[in-house]
């Protein structure tokens, strides 16, 4: 009995769902280096928004009890952000950190890793187009819903005053209008 059959014969539903997901993607990219056409290259955002709707597919998959994406809310989008904070890299102190604002702290401290708001803010983007381009209504859609804004918005504030940097819109800079040079007055021509 090979590895595959072993790990399917398992009771363990999460490492079924995983290897069930990896072998199917294993024959996908096998059928795909088949096919005679060859496949177009994807930019660094399409492939970086696949990847995360494949990641938010299997949160979806492992959920206990598993969920179907249309039965999925804001408060599920949100649940998976917070689980995302485990694997975070950015530092942000606590109120009671001797370092809460500092942008350089001169010592390590205990503080949490978490994830930047910028990345989830990225994250959140990517995938809310991600869910209209496999199908889903703008309406329905659970990466736009009022409480993933206001989430990101507590994130974004909290962060900024923990870590002392400020998350301030880039303002745009205005191209202005071509300056023609002003005609110099010229001397009038002699009288040949």
């Amino acid at each position: 009995m090979n590895l595959n059959q072993e790990l399917v014969n398992s009771s363990n539903p999460v490492t079924t769902s995983m290897l069930i997901s990896t072998t199917n993607s294993n024959s996908i990219a096998s059928s795909a280096s088949n096919s005679v056409t060859s496949p177009t290259t994807l930019s660094r955002y399409e492939s970086q928004k696949r990847r995360d709707w494949n990641t938010f597919g299997q949160y979806l998959r492992n959920h206990r009890p598993p969920l179907s994406l249309s039965r999925c809310s804001g408060a599920h989008v949100l649940e998976f952000l917070r689980y995302l904070d485990q694997f975070g890299k950015t530092k942000v102190h606590n109120q009671l950190c001797p370092f809460f604002g500092h942008p350089n702290p001169p010592a390590p401290c205990s503080c949490p890793l978490k994830q930047a708001w910028g990345s989830l803010d990225a994250l959140i983007g990517r995938l809310r187009a991600a869910y209209e381009e496999n199908g889903g209504r703008p309406e329905a859609n659970p990466f736009g819903a009022r409480a993933v804004r206001l989430y990101l918005r507590e994130v974004r504030d909290s962060q900024s005053k923990a870590r002392g940097i400020s998350y301030e819109k880039k303002k745009r800079k205005r191209l202005s209008p071509p300056q023609h040079p002003t005609p110099l007055m010229q001397a009038p021509h002699p009288p040949i």
